[in-house]
């Protein structure tokens, strides 16, 4: 997991490292050039937000101490930097023979922007709904776990339970045996009763007779 987390990060700072570059030679670039080093900086923009979120679910895996929330704000740095060099490169660099479709330029320029920030929010929007996806995941995973430890606090209880009426069916069988018993002696006393008065009856009567 850690490896991975550095391989990610490595990707980053040369990335960020390529855009920077690319960044310095848009100063001076021709609109050719500038064009092209425009589409390319923005393809590095996107594989950029791939990488940090990437490396955000990675972090969140590991549990360790994230530092996407800084490099996003460096990325942020970066994305600032290059909207000013592409401003002012479209602006100085203009042919004043050519003004006349500054107005075709500045209105591509503004879709540019709107473009950007509309991929911003998207990306934006996706980590969010991401983000939201997990936390769902996780809260299904606590409660299938509460779950599971309640079925085993009700399955450890019928079992106590069962135990319970077990010990209990014994103990009726021992005091309906101990009632049996009980009167059981009553009678054979009873007998014995009888039969010591009957004796006593003869013998009174041998005694007078």
């Amino acid at each position: 997991m850690a490896t991975l987390i550095q391989s990610y990060e490595q990707q980053y700072s040369v990335l960020t490292a390529d855009i920077t570059a690319k960044i310095g030679r848009l100063k001076s670039g021709s609109d050719d050039d500038r064009d092209k080093l425009s589409r390319e900086i923005q393809s590095n923009f996107e594989e950029a937000n791939d990488l940090l979120e990437q490396l955000e679910l990675e972090y969140r895996g590991s549990g360790a101490g994230s530092r996407v929330a800084a490099y996003r704000a460096e990325l942020q740095r970066v994305r600032e930097e290059y909207r000013s060099v592409f401003n002012n490169s479209a602006t100085y660099n203009i042919d004043p023979d050519e003004y006349e479709d500054w107005s075709t330029v500045n209105e591509q320029r503004r879709k540019l922007l709107d473009n950007t920030e509309r991929l911003e929010r998207t990306g934006k929007n996706l980590t969010e709904g991401y983000r939201v996806v997990l936390e769902t995941e996780q809260i299904g995973a606590a409660v299938l776990q509460d779950l599971h430890s309640q079925r085993e606090t009700i399955q450890r209880s019928r079992g106590r339970l069962r135990e319970t009426d077990a010990t209990l069916s014994r103990s009726g069988r021992v005091a309906q045996s101990m009632l049996a018993r009980a009167l059981q002696t009553r009678l054979v006393l009873g007998a014995v009763l009888v039969l010591l008065a009957l004796l006593a009856a003869l013998g009174l009567y041998l005694y007078v007779t």
